[in-house]
């Protein structure tokens, strides 16, 4: 049957290429100086040129001002605009209304009430993703490599479409699908040979897996 796939945090013209071999539905691309793969608004307008009409280009903010929002919005035009910080359900809403984006919200998780605040956001976002709570400290909300308790997702059920991630390779992806019931997955440092560096076989081993889930 298969699962969609997002592939996030690409720096490569390689990864791009593997992406959309592989047959990604999403494409990520991040603007947060703390991450190793951050990018520069123009160099991922740049990356993104190939993917347009065949995925989603995706632009990962982290608590974005109404300038850092608008100017990334501008340069990149993005059909989603993914929320990895502390936003709020008004923030979600007044973001996707300025910038004419759709809005991705990424809750954290680390148990069974976590899942909770999804409810909030319902009405305001067109996707939800469910990632790894971050270490106490951690300097960045994601891209730690880390898994959660799939099994907190399985028969629920939620108003939008919802993404998976955190920890997720193309070794433990059938798994994660088995215990979560998740429609899509995201990955980012699982297809990784180094902090920020993608492997593009990496990535066409987690998007055959994906098809075969």
């Amino acid at each position: 049957m298969g699962v969609e796939t997002k592939i996030c945090g690409i720096t490569t013209p390689e990864a791009v290429t593997a992406a959309l071999e592989g047959g990604a539905a999403f494409l990520g691309f991040m603007f947060f100086e703390k991450s190793p793969r951050n990018l520069a608004p123009e160099a991922a307008r740049r990356l993104a040129q190939p993917a347009r009409n065949k995925a989603k280009v995706v632009a990962v903010l982290v608590d974005p001002s109404d300038a850092e929002a608008d100017r990334i919005a501008q340069i990149l035009q993005p059909d989603l605009i993914q929320l990895h910080g502390k936003e709020t359900p008004a923030r979600a809403r007044a973001i996707g209304q300025r910038t004419g984006a759709g809005i991705i919200k990424v809750l954290p998780v680390s148990e069974a009430a976590d899942l909770a605040g999804a409810r909030e956001f319902e009405t305001v976002v067109e996707h939800l993703m469910f990632d790894t709570k971050p270490p106490k400290g951690a300097d960045r909300p994601g891209g730690h490599g880390a898994a959660f308790d799939w099994t907190l997702l399985a028969g629920r059920r939620f108003e939008r479409p919802w993404l998976l991630a955190g920890g997720l390779d193309p070794w433990n992806l059938t798994q994660a699908v088995q215990q979560s019931g998740a429609p899509v997955l995201d990955v980012s440092s699982g297809v990784e040979r180094g902090p920020g560096l993608k492997d593009p076989a990496l990535i066409a081993a987690f998007l055959d897996a994906a098809k075969r889930a």
